[in-house]
């Protein structure tokens, strides 16, 4: 059986900002900076309507989580790095979660993912 990680009742979004860039997978991003290093955090969308994809920000519930969990910083660490022509180092929500072993978020059939550390 398979346990995913659930939105709570209550949440504040304390850490982490919206940051829209150019990249050419997406527009918008969850920009964690600890310093002049930052770390982009993307999360798939779809809209039932268009049947359409894209890649944004990550939810604000989830954010602080992932900014407050024991492994985040190592993490941060090894993975972020200085902002180069307006983009920084990008990871997605689901390889975040896996390597700081948090119980990932539902995955939805609709959903692609990278076969590549970096994005």
């Amino acid at each position: 059986m398979r346990y995913h990680y659930e939105k709570p009742d209550i949440y504040l979004s304390l850490y982490g900002e919206v940051y829209s860039c150019e990249h050419p997978v997406y527009n918008r991003c969850t920009l964690f900076k600890i310093g002049d290093n930052g770390l982009a955090v993307i999360q798939q969308r779809f809209d039932t309507g268009t049947k359409n994809t894209w890649w944004g920000e990550v939810d604000t519930w989830l954010a602080d989580d992932l900014y407050l969990h024991s492994r985040f910083k190592k993490y941060f660490d090894e993975r972020a790095g200085t902002c180069t022509y307006g983009l920084y180092p990008t990871v997605t929500v689901r390889q975040i979660m896996w390597a700081l072993k948090m119980s990932p978020i539902p995955r939805e059939r609709w959903e692609t993912v990278f076969d590549r550390r970096h994005i």
